[in-house]
């Protein structure tokens, strides 16, 4: 069941209330009678294991933009080092 937090809106405490999706939020403080708004809070919710983007595909890509990017350096060289050569001859 996923945790959701309120902050009443008279006193200002917030709360952290674990509801299931069907129940209905909540709208009146336990402390001061107060309304409750729903806040948005980050989720603790992470993917562990294997075939997801994060842990396989994700990898992937750092290594072929690494790849492609030596691929560039190796190529300017190599025409830096041509036109050198060049160069002494002329």
């Amino acid at each position: 069941m996923p945790i959701y937090e309120y902050e009443c809106m008279k006193c200002g405490e917030i709360k952290e209330v674990i509801q299931k999706f069907s129940d209905k939020p909540l709208t009146k403080c336990r402390h001061c009678s107060g309304m409750l708004q729903k806040l948005v809070s980050q989720s603790t919710f992470h993917l562990k294991g294997t075939g997801w983007y994060v842990t396989d595909y994700a990898n992937k890509s750092k290594k072929s933009c690494t790849s492609q990017k030596k691929k560039e350096k190796k190529s300017v060289a190599t025409t830096d080092n041509s036109n050198k050569t060049t160069d002494k001859t002329s």
